[in-house]
């Protein structure tokens, strides 16, 4: 049974954000909706005027027999910037500093809205990359790296500092910590990764450049590429730190001379929106 265009609308906008960066067959909506391909046509039309007015990403028409449309999300810059400035305010409460410099931040991490624009901003920064496959190493970057996955619609691949049956046979790294200078071991199942992949590590923190290192690593050794690696929060590196090349950070942390911490924004600006501080 045909169903009204409002209704038809709704639907379809649904099944686009719910599937980011898949091909959906303009048969599957006529059929779905008992419309003509014309009709579909033109409520995708509809739709990518919308969403590209709100900010809420492309919807990508790909003509032909194969073709159909494709959700890409993305955030515009403007709405990360006042994002971002309420998360650094947030952050740079006193009350969040922790023993030993650290900041509490996993209340951030942890909340659904929050991670939603974490995600959007991260999948932004490869609109126009593939990604196969989102890395991370357990557990406090899982969140952020769940988001990043989730808005690209690709797997999340999680390394982990020990062995877990169920995994079966695995790929194991050594590494050195880039804070506490003590060697460490990460592994990932054998099946986590196809050879030749495309994968962004994804991470909570930055600090002495081990885990990146050892993250890189893993790739290597899959013989996969390494597209990017993004942050969450990247803190001042000290003398000897390792080196870890191209990344990019939503917040940075600094220490200042009274013994708190200060929160300012990460080089996101540059590496998203291509854009100076």
């Amino acid at each position: 049974m045909k169903i009204k265009r409002s209704e038809r609308l709704v639907d379809m906008t649904d099944y686009l954000l719910n599937r980011p960066h898949a091909l959906i067959p303009l048969t599957f909506f006529a059929q779905r909706y008992d419309s003509a391909k014309s009709s579909i046509s033109e409520d995708l039309t509809i739709l990518k005027r919308t969403f590209q007015d709100r900010g809420i990403g492309l919807v990508e028409t790909v003509p032909g027999a194969a073709g159909g449309a494709k959700y890409i999300p993305y955030i515009l810059k403007e709405d990360a910037d006042e994002f971002m400035d309420e998360v650094i305010e947030i952050l740079n409460n006193s009350h969040r500093l922790l023993p030993g410099g650290y900041v509490y931040m996993s209340d951030i991490l942890g909340d659904p809205d929050k991670l939603r624009y974490l995600g959007r901003m991260i999948a932004t920064q490869y609109l126009n990359q593939r990604v196969d496959a989102v890395l991370t190493v357990a557990t406090r970057g899982i969140p952020i790296a769940q988001a990043a996955s989730s808005y690209l619609n690709v797997p999340l691949v999680i390394a982990r500092h020990d062995t877990n049956i169920t995994e079966g046979s695995t790929v194991s790294v050594n590494y050195v910590s880039g804070s506490s200078k003590k060697i460490k071991r990460m592994t990932i199942s054998k099946r986590s990764l196809e050879q030749g992949a495309n994968v962004l590590i994804v991470d909570d923190f930055i600090h002495g450049g081990g885990t990146i290192n050892g993250l890189t690593s893993l790739i290597e050794e899959f013989d996969c590429n390494l597209v990017g690696s993004t942050f969450f929060a990247e803190g001042a590196y000290q003398s000897g730190s390792q080196a870890v090349g191209n990344y990019t950070s939503l917040v940075k942390m600094e220490d200042t001379n009274d013994g708190n911490m200060r929160i300012t924004k990460g080089n996101y600006d540059e590496k998203i929106f291509g854009t100076s501080k």
